[in-house]
């Protein structure tokens, strides 16, 4: 019923007749992983994966329906009197995986879908899997009944629900960490667990090759970090170094500017913060991206966007989208 009901609003128009009183706006969407099969990876995954097929219908929809732009273009508005334009839609990629561009790319190129790829330069560099997803296999993968955390603190591994609350608990810690001290938390409970990601999850992320591929094809390519933990939560001069680091180790593989970064948010809350923002100008970029839900508008400011979180369908991709240009929360 829920369905037909916003097929018929939909379908009446009364959401695009409400999104005039708006005014422009852009719509900046969030991806990780597009796949043939997403479920067949959900232990190390979880759900931020999309069906291959999904993903084309959702790209389909973008380019017959809006105004796909590239994230350079919607910020170059941002700092200019110039308007954005009326339901514009910006594509965008966390991690760094490699089906961004084995699977991705190809449906964007096809479409003429300009894309932004935020990587996790020490993931893409040592081809290992970003912390949350070791974490998350570790827990659903061990045979453990019950742990005990660094903290004398007992959880119960009895069932799925359990596991997944003391992941969440695992992931607030490690959040807080960078570098070697991140590395060796995820190392020191892949062995208390007595399990970890198969070695060859690694082919996972992009490799360099793969990732000039993207900016070979006109795509741009931001920092993600790189290590990937809360950039609020880690001390200032580490964040700082995360900023600095990736920025200057990815300019230095693809031979190209990179202005455009992504704020990881691998757990607790804010992951950005005043800051943050100040230590991204200082370190050279043009803007950043959050998490924080919500349309693009004029007097943002670029280095603090707001995202959307695609749905896993076109149609409810479609609703979120009218839905948000028309004013409403989605």
């Amino acid at each position: 019923m829920k369905d037909r009901a916003k097929k018929t609003i939909l379908a009446s128009g009364a959401l695009r007749l409400a999104a005039t009183a708006q005014g422009p706006s852009a719509a900046i969407l969030m991806y990780h992983s597009v796949m043939p099969d997403p479920t067949a990876l959900a232990d190390i995954l979880g759900g931020i994966a999309h069906s291959e097929h999904e993903f084309r219908a959702q790209m389909e929809l973008l380019s017959r329906d809006y105004h796909p732009a590239s994230l350079a273009d919607v910020v170059k508005n941002l700092r200019s009197t110039q308007p954005l334009q009326k339901r514009t839609v910006v594509v965008t990629f966390d991690d760094g995986y490699s089906d961004n561009h084995e699977v991705a790319m190809p449906i964007l190129n096809r479409l003429g879908i300009p894309a932004t790829f935020y990587v996790t330069v020490d993931c893409v560099e040592n081809r290992t899997l970003p912390w949350p997803s070791r974490l998350r296999f570790a827990f659903r993968n061990t045979t453990l009944t019950a742990w005990v955390d660094s903290h004398a603190r007992s959880w119960t591994l009895a069932d799925l629900p359990s596991r997944e609350r003391v992941f969440l608990a695992t992931c607030d810690e490690c959040c807080q960490l960078r570098g070697q001290p991140q590395e060796e938390f995820v190392q020191r409970i892949e062995r208390e667990l007595k399990t970890r990601v198969p070695g060859e999850s690694g082919s996972l992320m992009m490799n360099y090759d793969q990732v000039r591929g993207l900016a070979r094809h006109g795509h741009i390519v931001g920092s993600h970090t790189v290590t990937h933990p809360n950039m609020a939560y880690v001390k200032a001069s580490e964040a700082s170094a995360e900023f600095t680091e990736s920025k200057q180790r990815l300019e230095k593989e693809l031979n190209l500017p990179v202005v455009h970064f992504a704020y990881p948010c691998p757990a607790l809350s804010p992951h950005w913060n005043e800051r943050t923002v100040e230590q991204s100008r200082a370190a050279g970029y043009e803007s950043g991206v959050t998490t924080i839900s919500g349309l693009t508008r004029r007097g943002d400011n670029p280095l603090s966007l707001k995202r959307m979180r695609p749905t896993k369908t076109a149609e409810g991709l479609r609703w979120n989208l009218e839905s948000a240009f028309a004013g409403r929360a989605v």
